[in-house]
């Protein structure tokens, strides 16, 4: 087999589907419980390179991954955005009315509420993964109770699609980050989009003038996201993702952001996946 991908989740995931959309069906899967577990896999070397979820359109960032890049000193080389379709699985032969029990994801159940709503007779259990659930449906034979999961689950797990495109807003994406232990050393014309990460003075106005700073250099800041820094309390590093035109405005950006905040450091260069 190719590369080995760690993903969170277990094949028939949406991480799945967006490892095999990145990378392409040679690859090698090392599926993981959690994030955690994920970034040790790369650590160790288990696995060559892991597909992270970091943001969606509907529920907003997944704050504790980025904090994860950082303290373990990864690197983004990539992104991909994914359109999330829920659907509603069960064993082949069942009709809506046989169903029970509905399991998924927490944030399945939430972005498919709607439909929920309009069938009284399901009980929403949380579960693990979405694509678990459907594995745990074929494997024990459960009649009476439904997975919500990408439809590619039901494939692999010869499960029954009885609902399509359940989600309460139809324009729900994530975007995902493709991360390593050592940076991908793209040339410097294909690099158009930049993460970083900083720590401004704890003065009025000093994140307005490392904003300004930017907007000096032409960079286009798509995403800015707080967290609180845990050794020192009320104090908050910067999580900025940018796009450029030219890779001069970004190195001139840097050299200058390098000078004017503390512990400044870039998590990753890569393509922007939205062009």
């Amino acid at each position: 087999m190719g590369l080995k991908i760690a993903i969170q989740g277990i094949r028939g995931s949406n991480h799945h589907q967006v490892a095999r959309e990145y990378f392409g069906e040679d690859i090698s899967l090392v599926e993981c419980f959690t994030f955690h577990e994920l970034v040790d896999k790369l650590l160790q070397q288990e696995a060559d390179k892991g597909v992270m979820a970091i943001e969606n359109s509907i529920a907003g960032s997944i704050i504790p991954n980025y904090a994860l890049v950082y303290r373990n000193n990864l690197h983004i080389i990539g992104e991909h955005y994914l359109n999330i379709h829920h659907n509603l699985m069960g064993l082949k032969g069942q009709t809506i009315e046989d169903i029970r029990e509905v399991r998924s994801h927490p944030m399945a159940l939430l972005q498919c509420r709607e439909y929920l709503k309009t069938q009284p007779h399901m009980k929403m259990v949380e579960d693990f993964d979405t694509a678990e659930t459907a594995l745990q449906i074929q494997e024990n034979n459960w009649p009476g109770i439904a997975a919500i999961a990408p439809a590619v689950a039901a494939d692999l797990y010869d499960l029954e699609i009885l609902a399509s495109d359940i989600q309460t807003i139809k324009n729900n994406a994530t975007r995902f980050i493709v991360i390593k232990t050592k940076n991908k050393a793209l040339p410097e014309e294909e690099i158009n989009k930049a993460s970083i990460r900083f720590i401004t003075d704890h003065k009025r106005g000093s994140l307005a003038t490392v904003l300004n700073v930017m907007s000096d250099c032409n960079l286009n800041l798509t995403k800015i996201q707080s967290l609180p820094i845990i050794e020192t309390p009320w104090k908050y590093a910067f999580f900025v993702d940018v796009t450029f035109e030219k890779f001069e405005h970004f190195a001139k950006a840097k050299s200058l952001l390098d000078i004017m905040s503390e512990d400044f450091k870039v998590l990753g260069e890569y393509k922007n996946a939205m062009l």
